[in-house]
């Protein structure tokens, strides 16, 4: 019960701010993800030993991918229970190896173009 009116409370306190810069939430919400898929990542690789290429992109994290480099020793749960899309709908971009380092995830941003300012921004795993 404590736990309840606790939760409630905490509610309470932090819907407001979020639901007040619903644009903030959106990156928050995305970053928080891209984190998420970025682990995903690390523990493919360390049961195969390379990450997913861009062809078996990141659908490899939920199936087991064919093609090269080979998934030998993929793990039967998966590393993701499904791939999300972003906060405004769309795919999170995937390149392996990457440019900037062994693999670029990211997403378009509000404007689902490449670059932009603001909440337009893309949001990467390269840039915290």
């Amino acid at each position: 019960m404590v736990v309840v009116v606790i939760l409630g409370i905490l509610g309470a306190l932090v819907v407001p701010k979020i639901m007040s810069r619903p644009d903030q939430a959106k990156v928050t919400v995305a970053r928080s993800d891209i984190a998420n898929i970025k682990t995903a990542l690390e523990m493919y690789k360390l049961d195969n030993h390379n990450y997913p290429s861009t062809d078996q992109g990141l659908e490899a994290l939920v199936r087991k991918p064919s093609g090269q480099p080979e998934a030998r020793n993929w793990n039967p749960d998966g590393y993701l229970e499904k791939i999300p899309v972003d906060p405004w709908g769309r795919h999170y971009q995937f390149q392996s190896p990457g440019n900037h380092g062994k693999f670029d995830l990211y997403s378009l941003g509000a404007d689902g173009k490449k670059g932009g300012e603001g909440f337009d921004t893309d949001i990467t795993s390269w840039e915290g």
